[in-house]
């Protein structure tokens, strides 16, 4: 997972949330997907899952989303997983945790 700008915090609106789609070591070509998501768990234990779109044309194995209001509203320890369908075969990124501050 890659975010753009450092911390995250409570309702921020914007922040780009990557995953890479890997199968062992090796990126995956995910240009002809049919689905594309990214999965978020939040500290609650709720489960929010987004459509993704291509970081650049999908040959590159990352998919992206960018958050948008209503998304980040629970403060603590995230998790954030990439999937996508390619034909019949499924494939998962690794699983990886993010924290979301709170504001004054």
């Amino acid at each position: 997972m890659s975010t753009c700008g450092g911390e995250i915090h409570l309702n921020d609106i914007g922040t780009e949330f990557r995953c890479t789609i890997k199968d062992c070591s090796t990126v995956v070509d995910v240009s002809t997907v049919t689905t594309k998501e990214l999965i978020f768990v939040k500290p609650s234990g709720e489960r929010l899952t987004k459509t993704a779109s291509f970081y650049t044309d999908g040959t590159d194995g990352i998919i992206t989303y960018t958050s948008v209001s209503g998304d980040l509203n629970e403060c603590g320890l995230w998790s954030i997983q990439g999937f996508v369908i390619i034909g019949t075969g499924e494939f998962h990124s690794n699983i990886r945790n993010f924290k979301v501050e709170r504001n004054l």
